[in-house]
């Protein structure tokens, strides 16, 4: 008894005691069950049904002990909790209670042993499921760390492998994804001991190609698949191919995602010892759900940085191109500089020596200029003098007899030259030059001509003899400006020069010459203040730059700091719309447009006020002395009132309007930076509000600046937590007030704002690049709400914007999105705007072309505020439009004419195309009634609906449901 641990070996011991004594045949222990039936018995000998009932009834009497009839048969309860039973049979005669008499005390420590064994069997039992859900939590915590980390997907799953075999034997094991879209599966990961090729895991193949495999009937049938090949052939509905060699057990588990089918787990084994159990299968099927949600998680993850990577590199490329209009800007101001340093040059009271070593200087800062010098034709022209000479390879040169050099070439020609060591040596090979005269030749050479007038009077020239310095085109550019300046110097000097002479030999005619000299000073002066001038200001419209304007402020804000009582404004003007007339009038056009924009603006301001052209459309006008903020309102009034009368330039009349952001100017203010931040946020500020108006800033537009930002943010966790909701309205018959379709609007559940309507976050919405997906999201949502509640068979329609009809393969998109809703395409038409159609008609007339051919229709949104509406109404396949509610709102007005005549005019226009018409904003009866009179026969607006959610209109038509 002592050896005897569980509760079957002291069943054993008890059997053995019993059979032992006088007049016992045979004894049996029975574990009996609640149906009577039993679970275990000692000896491994089934009990018959009347033994069964008999221990039954012994669970029910009081003492426990229950004969047969008879009369052999004896039936003894040992532990009535967990329902054992001692059967006996004993020989004729013998008395049961003697028998019992004699083993009672031994049955009774038996009984008691047996409790705690089987109290023990229960605790170790308990101990094993525990470590079992332990080993199961850890694998599915590892599963989710696998998720969420930086690994490669190969190594999470290989990671997924490693936790999947601690569960069970799985040597043997592949994931396979499966897209029930567009029917393809792709093996994720493959790792088989015996077929170690296995399929290609790099790509994505149908899954026809898999036709009647286990892969297949397992992706097909949704439904676990385990057991032998035999078993197997039994599970399936079918033929079934085998795929590699064949394995002792296989089980397979599908990954679902709410009932759908979107991969599977396969582990095999092909050792006869090792066959897996029901509880296997339901453990691979609970991880597997996790496995699967990891696996989306990476994917999702993967497809992420693939955007951010794509978008990484757009921004590379547009950095690259301002970078490049920085550098075309930095040149330009580099080269006006070296112009306006070499004119100085012309007056500066230095020596000779000294002029030239500047010139040098000035020139190498436009370019390498470590081998230069200046050469010049003498008076008589037949030597070539050298005032300037710095090269590495030889000493300087005073002056030579006209020859065969480079130099000659150039003076001969009269033109710049830019050449190679190769082009050297063929000018040598034609005869043009003789290098034996020349030296060493450079390997790149670049000499410019100096012109006084159509006169060449010497050359400046740099040589190369690295290939590490090679000059360019723009060095010629460059080096040709600088080389107009440096003649124009020399000679000025030259002149000087010679003057001086002449004073010193001609006493005569001192006052003559002083005073011609006085003239030509004049004159150099005027140059300077014209190259002042160009520097200063725009070439196009004559007006001060924005380097002037940035010098005129921070003049103005340092008086204001002397002064704080002081005050200024700044009002910064961008034109509206300015591209279109570019784009559509041509560039010499809008050049005359910009300069008749700043001769208005001169004509709406007073002295010592500046007017300035910033770049491009962007213009600006500093009040220097204001009395109040109002005055710079009553300015920018004035501007939008002035710029607003109508302009004509090629032949067309156009109404111009600029938007217009104010910056007042106090002692808070540092520098003009600061000061033009300040108007350009209230300038875009104006813009969002419409333009042709002005905005004062303050400090809650610079707040509003962080307000976008934050709004990016929670648009981006709406479209996450699915906090969009649409809003339909209802498209009424006129005649009757039947419903015949619903407009569908989009709205934000904001879980702090409440309810949003889309005019205050569409715009941020699609400036951040979300609008695309939360479109697509209402979209999906909009066609399953009308498939689930039918509505009577309405139609429906939403707005498609610009940004949509520009990706080719919208149409397809949107078909695969009604099959997947179930949604027949008559009844779905999607809106576009005329605005949607300027970029690219061909591609937005083949696009809705396409969808037409699908039974998808479409409406032209807002007919009538275009610009070419007639132009895009008789070209594309049009199933309706919608007259804008401008016109209609006017119908009920007195003298209202104009708009009854052009909707009637649109109305006959559609009949005439078999075109179906909408009338939009009806808010009125009278509207209605006037739209009816004249042939409408379809509406929406207020008076017939507002926006509301679709359980707003089922309580309204409960037929619907």
């Amino acid at each position: 008894m002592i050896d005897a641990t569980t509760p079957i070996q002291v069943a054993a011991v008890i059997v053995e005691l019993v059979e032992a004594q006088p007049g016992c045949i045979k004894a049996m222990v029975v574990w009996i069950t609640a149906d009577g039936g039993y679970t275990h018995v000692v000896p491994a000998t089934a009990p018959s049904s009347s033994q069964l009932a008999q221990a039954q009834n012994s669970l029910q009497i009081a003492h426990g002990a229950q004969p047969s009839p008879a009369g052999q048969q004896r039936a003894l309860c040992l532990l009535k909790k967990e329902r054992v039973v001692l059967l006996l049979t004993l020989r004729t005669g013998a008395s049961a209670q003697t028998l019992f008499v004699n083993i009672r005390p031994c049955l009774q420590l038996a009984t008691r042993h047996m409790r705690h064994a089987t109290k023990l069997v229960n605790l170790h039992d308990s101990h094993n499921q525990l470590e079992h859900s332990e080993n199961l939590q850890s694998a599915l915590f590892a599963i989710s760390d696998l998720a969420g980390s930086e690994l490669e997907m190969s190594e999470m799953l290989r990671g997924i492998h490693r936790i999947v075999c601690t569960l069970m034997y799985g040597e043997n094991f592949f994931i396979v994804r499966f897209d029930p879209e567009r029917g393809t599966l792709r093996f994720l990961y493959y790792a088989d001991i015996v077929d170690k090729p296995g399929p290609d895991v790099t790509k994505e193949e149908p899954l026809e190609n898999w036709l009647h495999t286990l892969t297949w009937y397992l992706l097909t049938g949704g439904k676990p698949l385990m057991g032998s090949a035999e078993q197997l052939h039994e599970q399936v509905a079918g033929p079934l191919t085998s795929y590699g060699p064949h394995s002792n057990d296989w089980l397979g588990v599908p990954m679902l995602r709410n009932g759908q089918v979107l991969g599977a787990m396969v582990v095999q084994s092909y050792n006869a010892g090792i066959v897996y159990s029901g509880e296997d299968r339901a453990l691979l099927e609970f991880v597997g759900s996790h496995i699967l949600t990891a696996l989306e998680r990476k994917e999702s993850k993967e497809r992420l940085e693939d955007r951010v990577r794509r978008r990484t590199r757009e921004l590379a490329t547009a950095n690259r191109g301002l970078q490049q209009n920085v550098l075309e800007l930095q040149r330009t101001e580099r080269l006006q500089a070296a112009l306006f340093q070499l004119a100085q040059l012309a007056t500066a009271d230095i020596d000779q020596n000294e002029f030239y070593k500047q010139v040098h200087a000035v020139v190498g800062a436009l370019l390498n200029a470590e081998n230069f010098f200046i050469a010049l034709l003498s008076a008589d022209r037949q030597t070539i003098e050298f005032p300037y000479f710095v090269d590495c390879t030889e000493g300087r040169v005073e002056w030579r007899p006209l020859g065969r050099g480079l130099t000659e070439y150039v003076l001969r020609r009269g033109q710049s030259l830019r050449v190679g060591l190769e082009a050297i040596l063929e000018l040598d090979r034609q005869g043009e030059i003789a290098l034996k005269v020349m030296g060493l030749p450079a390997l790149c050479w670049l000499g410019v001509p100096l012109l006084v007038g159509d006169k060449v009077i010497g050359l400046v020239a740099v040589q190369s003899y690295t290939e590490a310095i090679v000059y360019s085109l723009a060095d010629q550019e460059l080096l040709s400006f600088a080389a107009l300046q440096i003649a124009n110097s020399i000679y000025r000097r030259s002149t000087a020069s010679s003057l001086h002479h002449a004073n010193l030999r001609l006493e005569q005619r001192v006052e003559e010459r002083t005073l011609e000299l006085r003239q030509q000073i004049v004159h150099r002066e005027r140059i300077q203040l014209q190259l002042k001038h160009q520097v200063m200001h725009d070439p196009l419209t004559g007006l001060p730059n924005r380097g002037f304007l940035r010098e005129r402020i921070d003049r103005v804000l340092a008086l204001i700091h002397h002064e704080p009582g002081r005050r200024c404004a700044l009002l910064y003007l961008d034109v509206d719309r300015f591209k279109l007339i570019n784009d559509s009038l041509g560039h010499l056009a809008g050049d005359v447009f910009l300069q008749a924009i700043a001769t208005r603006l001169q004509h709406c301001v007073r002295e010592p006020d500046v007017v300035a052209r910033l770049a491009g459309d962007e213009f600006a006008i500093l009040l220097e002395d204001i009395d109040v903020p109002a005055a710079a309102t009553h300015v920018a009034q004035r501007v939008l009132q002035t710029l607003g009368m109508p302009l004509h330039i090629s032949g067309k009349e156009l109404a111009p309007s600029v938007s217009v952001g104010i910056a007042c100017g106090d002692v808070h203010y540092l520098d003009a930076d600061e000061m033009l931040r300040d108007a350009d946020i209230a300038l875009y500020q104006a813009k969002q509000l419409g333009r042709k108006r002005f905005v004062v800033f303050d400090e809650t537009l610079a707040k509003g600046m962080v307000d976008v930002l934050t709004m990016e943010g929670e648009l981006r966790l709406a479209l996450q937590l699915d906090q969009f909701e649409p809003f339909f309205q209802p498209i009424c018959r006129l005649d009757g007030g039947d419903v015949v379709g619903y407009e569908a609007l989009i709205r934000w559940n904001h879980p702090r704002r409440g309810l949003l309507e889309p005019s205050i976050f569409l715009k941020i919405a699609g400036d951040s690049g979300l609008i695309e997906a939360i479109d697509w999201r209402m979209f999906e949502i909009c066609c399953g709400l009308l498939v689930q509640h039918d509505l009577n068979d309405a139609f429906m329609t939403f707005n498609v914007s610009a940004l949509h009809l520009s990706h080719a393969d919208f149409d397809t998109r949107m078909v695969r999105l009604l099959e997947s809703a179930g949604l027949s395409p008559s009844r779905l038409i999607v809106e576009v705007t005329e605005g949607a159609l300027l970029d690219n008609p061909d591609l937005v007339r083949a696009t809705l072309e396409r969808l037409r051919t699908s039974g998808v229709g479409a409406a032209l949104d807002d007919f009538g505020t275009g610009y070419s509406s007639l132009n895009y109404l008789h070209s594309l396949p049009l199933r309706m439009l919608k007259i804008d509610q401008a016109f209609v709102q006017e119908l009920d007005k007195l003298g209202n004419t104009n708009s009854t005549t052009v909707v009637a005019a649109i109305l006959a226009l559609a009949r005439a195309l078999n075109i179906q018409v909408i009338a939009e904003g009806i808010e009125t009866k009278v509207q209605r009634d006037a739209l009816l009179a004249m042939g409408c026969e379809m509406g929406q607006g207020y008076l017939l609906g507002r926006p509301a959610p679709i359980e707003h209109w089922l309580e309204c038509d409960p037929s619907s449901v």
